[in-house]
């Protein structure tokens, strides 16, 4: 198992402890589905459809990232060449001469 999975494993964890209270889902007939109470200070109830739909869309959130960091790296480090720093001279570089103390 990698570092990331066991990082992953740990925060499932924590947030299962964190989520375990009084929680209750009852049904409303007014809305036609599942209504979830209010809780103050607590993390909200997720649904599995919601936890998977969430799942999804941050994957491929970093996919577009990756593919667009590694394909177009200009978009991040710029369009223009980068200096040639062997060209540069010690002034500018900042590197005051040799017979000066």
């Amino acid at each position: 198992m990698s570092s990331f999975g066991r990082v992953l494993g740990v925060l499932r964890t924590g947030t299962q402890l964190l989520r375990r209270s009084t929680q209750k889902i009852t049904n409303r007939k007014a809305s036609g589905g599942p209504h979830i109470e209010p809780q103050y200070r607590q993390y909200p109830q997720l649904t599995k459809k919601q936890k998977l739909e969430s799942e999804l869309l941050s994957g491929a959130m970093w996919f577009w990232i990756l593919w667009h960091c590694w394909h177009d790296p200009d978009a991040i480090m710029g369009h223009f060449p980068w200096p040639d720093a062997s060209a540069w001279t010690d002034e500018e570089l900042g590197i005051p001469a040799d017979d000066e103390e």
